[in-house]
């Protein structure tokens, strides 16, 4: 085996020579760390040792050094450099010492010579890691090129010059860096060709050129060739196959090197436990932690930090926060990890308490920090705060950067702040981030957002290298506007540029379809995928889903669901959602336990937004005393989990409930937004809590900011309706600053009816007929008032008018689910048990008779004998419907019943009787809020 000799050459730097290297065309530049060495290693064999020169350098005093140096400060061109160099070579005993050497190339480097300092740099004398980190970053400084050093370096090595180990490792760790895997092979070959020796780092380097080549298999087969691996080796190798993401890979070589009692590094155990992860390996990641303990390892900050973002990744965030806070030391990155941490998960008030412990200790936030806030609040919905530590952050003296901008354009999106998006895209403009092209992106999205789809083409169009998630935001928003021949365009003209539709441009589609309420279109586009060789995945049928929930096509949904499974998709955390609310728009009780269970088996229960469907599907369901369980195990209840509770008692009619759920929100620190709102007037509305209506009403804008929408006005003037206060209501209408739409004066109608007000019934009435001409309950409600002051010519009058313009009374339907199958009773089909349920009927009313109740024959529009009208009566839907529940039904069970329109004053009553007859809890769904009767009473207070 030939051995490497000390190198013995004569360096003659004439001046003949072209002392410059031309920049290369390819031109790519290696950072520091990406050079960066293990220690250095010499022995007898491979130590480079000084120039062997012919001449007789005894007699020369250390003081001609100084002397040299000297003359070197006051060099001015290269042409004396080099007179000086030649001089030092012919006369200095100690030219080639570190100190020397290394002022001779930084005086090359400063003219511009990168040729002749890196001929010094591997041939004047020994070099450590050290050194070599300053040259790479010296030759960067001056302009000179990283790949200008390996030309040198091949040039060198042609001529026949040798060299040891530690310059190959340093010269394969820059192959690396630049990618050039050709003299990489070329001097593996090489060094098998002659048989050389290769050391432990050497073959490392190996591993590393390799592994920034991608080519992963060479770079494990040099590791696997080892018959013996030092600890540098394993934790090299572990490294690359991170680097490259081939996490399993890592791991599995992470269990081989406990086996082979190889310690770890803390950068190494850093990486696995990102690796953990990404994988959501949480018991890998436990063992690994357990290694860290083992191994004392918990003083390296680098380590803590991945332990903190790993079980936050996999959704532990106590475990996370307990090792934070057995930290010793904590640096920034710390603070930062648990801080992201915190805000990915939706944290938020514990990402702040984090922010000002940070704070306290002298440590001060940095734009990542920042960052890490903005991305969360954005991410969790709360866009107002978004913007609120925009500000702060600003105020701080950090300017947003590119990943500031993407936040905060999410927000602005959402908010419809068009006017303060514009002022971000100056901003993005004039600081040069329209570079980043998720910027672009977010600017076009946020465009599209706020119905400016001509602005969001422009951005598009400025896009300089435009990816498949520009095409695919912009083909989005065409679709979700119901511009589908556009969206087609779009696609078509991202095929000729050469980008290929993916499943997300094809799941664009189906939303935009769907939403638009195109559900067999959307359905079309599922089966062209498979014709595309490509196969829809969860998100393609969860938009399905979700657009036809959107337009309340409940069955439908959950027949696309039906059809998901038989696919073999299973459901994610987004699917869930989107069929819990389908159960609910259908009172889907027992479905929607089923969905709840399945979302504990498959560990979705945590994600907050499912827990706050739950809560959604069971209160419309009619068990709130479920959804209220629900809610009190969210561990972090965010703004849309407690409007969702409050709503959800409001419905009920349970108005001092909803205020003291608002305000045990208030004492937790959550601030309440428009739909909080809204929820609490519809609590106070359905009790019939004036003071508290109002009051929270003028505390909108008093004491939170908020400028009342027309639905907070229509909750208002229902509470005063209600209650009985009419002319006040009426003189609230007059006042508003918002144009009355139907929604105001339908409550105003609705109040009139319940107070039998027919003077501003009329009014109310002409308004609707001209604001909503084909609304049949309008018209049905104002029949009901004049047949209560008998005035049957005005009843007529009004049937005439509908016949005029050509409206019907829509169809009036009750159902029931018995034993998973659901009973519909409707004027328009008999039911096959009719003759048993209106038999139990008759003895009901005759039971409910006795104990005072008379039914309301004022609720039949129509002039005939009261005998008859209360005939009608027994027909009503719901009343059927609950009486087939008392015949089909376990006694302790409670009868859920859905009716599509609002519950006439008869049947209210009736249910109450029932209720107490019976000795059976009654929940009623009407077209406006739940009943739930008990013993003779019902939750609304027959305020409805």
């Amino acid at each position: 085996m030939e051995k490497i000799a000390p190198f013995q050459h004569y360096l003659n730097l004439s001046l003949h020579q072209n002392p410059v290297i031309q920049n290369p065309t390819n031109t790519l530049k290696a950072s520091l760390a990406s050079v960066a060495l293990g220690p250095a290693f010499t022995s007898p064999q491979t130590q480079l040792s000084a120039h062997s020169l012919p001449y007789n350098r005894s007699g020369l005093s250390s003081s001609n050094t100084f002397h040299f140096f000297d003359e070197l400060k006051g060099v001015h061109s290269l042409e004396l450099l080099k007179i000086l160099h030649a001089r030092m070579l012919k006369m200095c005993n100690d030219w080639s010492s570190d100190t020397i050497a290394k002022s001779l190339i930084s005086s090359y480097l400063k003219f511009g010579d990168f040729r002749a300092a890196s001929m010094v740099f591997f041939m004047g004398f020994d070099r450590n890691y050290v050194f070599w980190s300053s040259f790479f970053d010296e030759l960067q400084t001056c302009g000179g090129e990283t790949r200008g050093v390996l030309k040198v370096f091949v040039e060198l090595y042609g001529k026949g010059v040798v060299f040891d180990n530690k310059v190959l490792t340093l010269v394969l760790k820059v192959c690396g860096s630049l990618m050039d895997s050709q003299l990489g092979l070329q001097i593996h070959a090489d060094l098998i060709k002659k048989g050389f020796d290769l050391d432990v780092y050497l073959k490392c380097a190996l591993m590393n050129l390799y592994g920034w080549c991608s080519d992963l298999e060479k770079a494990n087969q040099v590791f696997y060739e080892f018959v013996e691996k030092e600890d540098l080796v394993w934790n090299e190798a572990i490294m690359v196959n991170m680097r490259n993401e081939r996490w399993e890979k890592a791991m599995e070589m992470f269990r081989e090197m406990q086996f082979s009692f190889a310690k770890a590094t803390g950068g190494t155990i850093a990486k696995v436990l990102q690796g953990c992860s990404k994988l959501g390996a949480l018991k890998e990641g436990k063992q690994i932690h357990g290694y860290v303990l083992r191994f004392a390892l918990e003083s390296d900050l680098s380590v803590c930090n991945s332990l903190i973002n790993m079980y936050s990744r996999n959704n532990r965030l106590k475990l996370a926060r307990r090792v934070f806070d057995l930290m010793e030391d904590h640096n920034l990155s710390s603070w930062n990890s648990m801080i992201s941490s915190y805000s990915a998960c939706g944290y938020l008030n514990d990402a702040w308490d984090l922010l000002n412990q940070m704070e306290v200790s002298d440590l001060k936030p940095d734009i990542i920090t920042w960052n890490c806030l903005l991305s969360g609040h954005a991410l969790h919905g709360s866009y107002k705060a978004v913007l609120k530590i925009l500000r702060r952050m600003q105020v701080t003296g950090f300017m947003p950067n590119s990943t500031s901008i993407t936040s905060v354009l999410q927000a602005v999106g959402e908010l419809g702040m068009l006017k303060f998006g514009r002022e971000i895209h100056g901003y993005v403009i004039r600081n040069g981030l329209d570079y980043d092209v998720y910027v672009e992106t977010s600017l076009l999205d946020m465009y599209v957002k706020n119905d400016c789809l001509g602005k969001a083409h422009a951005v598009f169009d400025n896009i300089n290298n435009r990816n498949i998630v520009a095409w695919n935001s912009l083909i989005s928003g065409y679709a979700f506007k119901g511009l589908f021949e556009d969206a087609r365009k779009l696609m078509n003209g991202m095929e000729e540029e050469g980008i290929m539709p993916d499943l997300v441009t094809w799941n664009g589609l189906i939303s935009g379809f769907s939403i638009q309420g195109y559900s067999k279109e959307a359905l079309a586009l599922i089966h062209q995928i498979k014709k595309s060789g490509m196969t829809p995945n969860v998100v393609s049928w969860t938009a399905l889903m979700s657009g036809s929930s959107q337009n309340e096509n409940y069955r439908e949904s959950l027949e696309f669901f039906i059809q998901m499974q038989q696919e073999g998709i299973r459901p994610n955390s987004a699917t869930i959602p989107t069929l819990l609310r389908a159960c609910g728009g259908l009172s889907l009780l027992q479905q929607g336990k089923e969905v709840h269970c399945l979302s504990i088996k498959n560990g979705f229960i945590e994600d907050v937004f499912v827990a706050t469907a739950l809560i959604d599907m069971y209160c419309k369901s009619g068990n709130l005393k479920a959804a209220y369980e629900v809610f009190k195990k969210i561990e972090n209840k965010t703004l849309a989990s407690w409007n969702c509770l409050i709503m959800g008692f409001a419905i009920y009619g349970l108005g001092k409930e909803v205020v003291f759920i608002f305000e045990k929100m208030l004492e937790v620190g959550i601030l309440p937004d428009a739909i909080t709102f809204t929820a609490v007037l519809s609590g106070c509305k359905n009790a019939g809590l004036v003071e508290q209506g109002w009051k929270y009403f003028d505390s909108m804008r008093s004491d939170y900011c908020i400028t009342p929408t027309i639905e907070h006005y229509s909750c208002m003037v229902d509470l005063l309706g209600r209650a009985g206060y009419l002319d006040e209501a009426w003189d609230f209408i007059q006042s508003m600053p918002l144009k009355p739409d139907a929604t105001i004066w339908g409550a105003l109608l609705g109040s009139c009816r319940m107070h039998k007000n027919l003077r501003l019934a009329e009014i109310a009435a002409k308004r609707l007929f001209e604001l909503e001409p084909y609304n049949s309950a309008n018209y049905v409600l104002m029949m009901n008032l004049y047949a209560m002051f008998d005035r049957w010519k005005d009843v007529e009058r009004i049937k005439e008018l509908m016949s005029n313009i050509g409206v019907k009374s829509g169809e009036a339907w009750s159902w029931i689910q018995i034993d998973q199958k659901v009973h519909l009773f409707s004027a328009e089909e008999n039911h096959p048990d009719e003759g048993e349920i209106y038999f139990e009927l008759y003895h009901l009313v005759s039971e409910m008779k006795k104990i005072g109740y008379k039914p309301d024959l004022k609720c039949v529009y129509q002039n005939i004998d009261d005998s008859e009208k209360e005939k009608l009566l027994l027909s009503h839907t719901e009343k059927l419907a609950i009486t087939y529940g008392l015949i089909k039904s376990r006694s302790d069970v409670p009868i859920r019943v859905i009716k599509n329109t609002r519950m006439c004053p008869d049947c209210h009553t009736a249910a109450k009787y029932i209720s107490s007859v019976k000795n059976r809890e009654i929940f009623l769904r009407d077209g406006s809020r739940f009943h739930h009767f008990s013993k003779g009473k019902c939750s609304c207070n027959d305020c409805w």
